[in-house]
């Protein structure tokens, strides 16, 4: 049972303000389908650590893996310098899109594609926008290195709209499509059914061959890849783009009724009257009971005064700008109290990687200390 926060454990103090100054780092928390092959999830996140020469790049760090089998999803948050981040997390997509089959992808989790989600965010000396360039600059040349691949965008990448996430996605029928035959993707061609791409079938747009970026990677190659240059069985679905540190939380409630689940749900979301400011929620079933899962969003509000661990908000700042989320505390307690009303109980709360602060933190102690695999030194890797 998932019932406490990934949060930095080791006993170091870390003083991540007075490392290197000047450093400007982005994180970027990757979606992909798969959670249930621990070897396929790690390379991919290893893939995010390579120069195109094969040696480890320094200014790149995995923080952190979260997978859930039950949903068949992993986030792996990728931090880097910003000129590095992009390459980085193309290097991933391109693991993902060659290993991750969506034709036999099965979890609770809706997903479009193998890779499903990419977005960015500014840690530290950077802005949103400047993350904007980069998701749009990832977005086109994952069409260019992926034969076939779709691409939706949101946020400071989606220009001039900037439609943020939760719009796109129900523009999209995110949750709900089935056909999809009518959707316009932003880059690349409608793609004409679930999407991902099927391990051996699409060649590497790189300045290296297949087998030769197999060979760095520490797990079994697939082989003398024999299909290699095909087209793709089916085409690449992506959603790029950036904003504001997204942080992901869930509470469990102690019951298998998904209707009471999606009423609480409801009540928090922030979207609906007293709900929750930035906080979007979804419930599933999960490891026999019902998880409320919400997206918390950072904002800017003037009328936020009060910020601290027991209050609604806290509060952080990228180039002198301020931000501000909703406590993963307070969203327990809100779940709690809601879940109490109706007769039952909860059994915990997730964390999915860091809140802002943390993953800044992390991310400026890992990359000063070169510790590409960051992930193998915190607890609560695979739950």
């Amino acid at each position: 049972m998932r019932n406490q926060s990934n949060t930095f454990t080791q006993k170091k103090e870390i003083t991540m303000s007075s490392c290197r100054v000047g450093l400007r780092l982005a994180a970027c928390l990757l979606n992909i389908s798969e959670a249930r092959k621990k070897y396929v999830v790690e390379n991919i996140a290893k893939a995010a650590l390579l120069e195109r020469n094969g040696q480890r790049h320094p200014e790149v760090s995995v923080l952190n893996i979260f997978s859930d089998p039950e949903y068949n999803r992993s986030v792996i948050t990728i931090a880097a310098s910003i000129d590095e981040l992009g390459n980085s997390v193309l290097a991933a997509c391109l693991e993902a899109f060659q290993s991750i089959d969506m034709e036999i992808q099965e979890g609770i989790h809706p997903c479009l594609g193998a890779v499903d989600l990419i977005p960015i965010y500014p840690l530290s000396g950077v802005g949103v926008e400047e993350c904007g360039a980069v998701a749009r600059s990832l977005a086109e040349n994952l069409i260019r290195s992926v034969p076939g691949c779709s691409v939706f965008l949101f946020g400071e990448a989606d220009l001039p709209e900037k439609r943020p996430l939760v719009q796109r996605r129900k523009q999209l029928g995110w949750f709900t499509r089935r056909d999809f035959s009518s959707l316009t993707p932003d880059l690349g061609p409608a793609p004409a059914r679930r999407c991902g791409l099927t391990a051996y079938q699409v060649p590497l747009s790189m300045e290296f061959s297949r087998q030769e970026y197999w060979s760095r990677l520490p797990f079994p190659s697939p082989g003398d890849l024999p299909n290699a240059g095909i087209e793709p069985m089916s085409p690449a679905l992506a959603g790029i783009g950036a904003s504001p540190y997204v942080m992901n939380c869930n509470v469990t409630i102690d019951s298998q009724d998904l209707t009471l689940g999606k009423e609480i749900a409801s009540a928090i979301r922030g979207s609906n009257v007293n709900g929750l400011k930035g906080v979007q929620t979804m419930a599933f079933p999960h490891e026999g009971k019902i998880e409320i899962a919400c997206n918390v969003e950072s904002f800017e509000d003037q009328e936020v005064t009060e910020t601290s661990e027991g209050s609604q908000y806290m509060a952080y700042s990228v180039l002198g700008d301020h931000f501000y989320y909703v406590s993963p505390h307070y969203i327990e307690a809100q779940v709690k109290k809601l879940a109490s009303d109706r007769g039952i109980g909860t059994i915990g709360r997730a964390l999915i990687g860091f809140t802002p602060q943390e993953c800044k933190s992390c991310a400026e102690y890992a990359i000063k200390e070169s510790i590409g695999e960051f992930w193998k030194i915190r607890e609560g890797v695979f739950m």
